[in-house]
């Protein structure tokens, strides 16, 4: 059964790493669609980076993906060692990878409105004149059409993933 756990914690690892890879290789695709539409806005497309905005595999969009695979790594290994520390540690790491999961799912469906709020927030003229929907809509274009299947299936593994994680190490122990 801890074979089984630590076969679910590598898939979910892999999952995790698809997002800097994706965001990497067409991130400067997203980045110049984005620019594009906020030059047909009238604003100046220097205003995303100004306030933190990137379509790239930099910061968080890095280190946090590649976190949580290193994370799930070591649970494989230990759960492939048969580590006395295994079950206890797979639940308290595979329920929070499972709770980032429900936040990622949960920005991912609310990109719109919490863009819209982060720019509220800001109080600059400039980025309260752009369209949200249709600038994020347009950086969203430039990413290939599987890139959609990838998200979604990045999500069932995840959260199947970890749930028969859960479970294999529940049934070893």
């Amino acid at each position: 059964m801890n074979a089984i756990a630590a076969v679910c914690q590598l898939l979910v690892a892999l999952a995790f790493l698809s997002i800097p890879l994706v965001r990497h290789r067409f991130g400067p695709d997203a980045k110049a669609a984005a620019d594009a539409e906020l030059t047909g806005q009238g604003v100046r497309p220097a205003v995303l980076e100004e306030n933190g905005l990137r379509f790239d595999a930099g910061g968080h969009e890095t280190w946090a993906p590649v976190a949580v695979a290193t994370v799930m790594s070591v649970l494989a290994v230990l759960n492939l060692a048969q580590n006395p520390w295994s079950t206890s540690l797979t639940w308290i790491f595979q329920c929070a990878v499972i709770l980032m999961n429900v936040l990622i799912v949960y920005s991912n469906l609310t990109a719109v409105k919490s863009v819209e709020a982060a720019f509220r927030r800001k109080n600059d003229p400039e980025l309260a004149r752009i369209d949200v929907a249709t600038f994020l809509k347009a950086a969203e274009g430039a990413f290939p059409s599987w890139v959609q299947l990838l998200q979604k299936a990045r999500h069932a593994i995840v959260f199947g993933a970890s749930a028969l994680a859960l479970t294999a190490v529940t049934l070893a122990g």
